[in-house]
């Protein structure tokens, strides 16, 4: 009886491992990002873009810095949220996921994070148009970006 009960319990312990170790791997695959890109076509401002320099500096009003990291159980679902809902994002706001310490971090993003003391993943960091910092969060997803955006 003994052997039977630790050789389920192993069986359960296993079926959990695996279901654990495909969610998490499918949820820090690369997310698709649109990124802007100049057209023929007349298009409407992107408002959730991924890092660059062109990217900071084209885009005026109101900024927002958003410090994502791909293993961070609560800047997924924030980004996954910021994608769903971009129509959402005001006209006037561009927020920018800045890479913070994983794999696809570059030297530019690390600089970002040292400018700004983000000194952990999902911090938000509201910029004005020289660059200084206006307001800045931690936590949260579409609603309190919304609230906290001055």
């Amino acid at each position: 009886m003994k052997i039977f009960a630790i050789s389920v319990l192993a069986a359960v312990l296993a079926i959990v491992g695996i279901l654990y170790f495909w969610q998490t791997r499918q949820q820090t695959e690369k997310p698709l990002l649109i990124e802007s890109k100049k057209s023929d076509m007349a298009q409407p401002p992107l408002r959730y873009l991924n890092y660059s320099k062109a990217n900071l500096e084209k885009n005026t009003g109101k900024r927002v810095l958003f410090f994502y990291a791909s293993w961070c159980p609560t800047c997924r679902p924030a980004d996954s949220d910021f994608r769903t809902n971009a129509d959402k994002i005001p006209a006037d706001l561009t927020l920018i996921r800045v890479n913070y310490n994983d794999p696809e971090t570059d030297q530019e993003e690390k600089d970002l994070a040292k400018k700004y003391e983000a000194t952990y993943q999902h911090t938000y960091v509201q910029i004005d148009e020289k660059g200084g910092v206006v307001t800045k969060w931690n936590g949260g997803q579409l609603d309190k970006l919304l609230t906290e955006v001055k």
